[in-house]
């Protein structure tokens, strides 16, 4: 399955309130969803020395499957295919690598 397919089938679950634009409720999800993330992780390096467990990984896993799910349907709101923007991303990341400017800050290195 490629990045643009999995766009396409999870705009067909797409069922949620239209707030104004259609962009504001999956970017709230997304934010929500990758707060969720990070709380399992906080945990378990909290209560667990940071050993993640099959149990563990097996949450996460779903977790960072509602994060893909809102991002898709953020790219969808804003008219932008999943596989190109992980494309630009890959791009933008190889040309700082190659720059040298990989640990840097700011957007336009």
């Amino acid at each position: 399955m490629t990045l643009d397919e999995y766009q396409q089938e999870a705009a067909r679950t797409a069922q949620y309130p239209l707030i104004g634009h259609d962009v504001i409720y999956p970017t709230l999800g997304l934010t929500n969803e990758a707060g969720e993330v990070a709380g399992k992780v906080k945990k378990i390096f909290r209560d667990k020395g940071g050993v993640i467990n099959e149990a563990d990984r097996a949450a996460l896993g779903a977790e960072l499957g509602d994060v893909l799910w809102y991002l898709a349907q953020v790219c969808t709101a804003l008219g932008l295919s999943l596989e190109e923007v992980a494309q630009q991303n890959l791009a933008k990341l190889a040309s700082r690598l190659a720059r040298g400017v990989i640990h840097g800050e700011g957007d336009d290195r």
